[in-house]
């Protein structure tokens, strides 16, 4: 039987998720779909991305965010949740910490609200339905 050793480490390669110093980038999942929520942090967390949290509307997302600062390195926001929008939470977590780093997901069709986030603080946006490597591609950007 063949082991490890036998086959090149071709494939091995440091995650993406993990800082400099071998520890995670801390992630905060806001969306009100428990499926998205669960796509992100499937995606991020097989990158070494550690998810430290997650909320289903904007107001939640705000309060997390106060909970775990400074312990959180990035914030993925949907823009329409109910309760509070993604747009309003962004306003909220920038008003509290202005280096907050905050990536807008939103479905097609939302570019108006996009942009107005952007001009508010976000550093980038995904589009629904999600692709694995945009999604980490923008989040790796986001985090610079």
């Amino acid at each position: 039987m063949k082991t490890k050793q036998d086959f090149p480490t071709i494939n091995e390669r440091e995650a993406a998720g993990v800082k400099p110093d071998g520890t995670p980038y801390r992630v905060l999942v806001v969306d009100d779909s428990a499926f998205v929520t669960k796509q992100i942090g499937q995606i991020l967390s097989s990158e070494g991305f550690e998810v430290v949290g997650s909320a289903a509307n904007g107001e939640e997302g705000v309060q997390k965010y106060q909970e775990i600062y400074p312990n959180v390195d990035i914030v993925t926001m949907d823009i329409t949740m109910p309760k509070m929008d993604g747009v309003t939470a962004l306003e909220k977590i920038i008003e509290f910490d202005k280096e907050a780093k905050v990536i807008m997901v939103s479905a097609l069709g939302k570019q108006d609200l996009v942009k107005k986030s952007l001009l508010i603080g976000a550093k980038n946006y995904i589009v629904k339905p999600l692709d694995r490597k945009k999604v980490l591609e923008r989040v790796l950007l986001s985090l610079q």
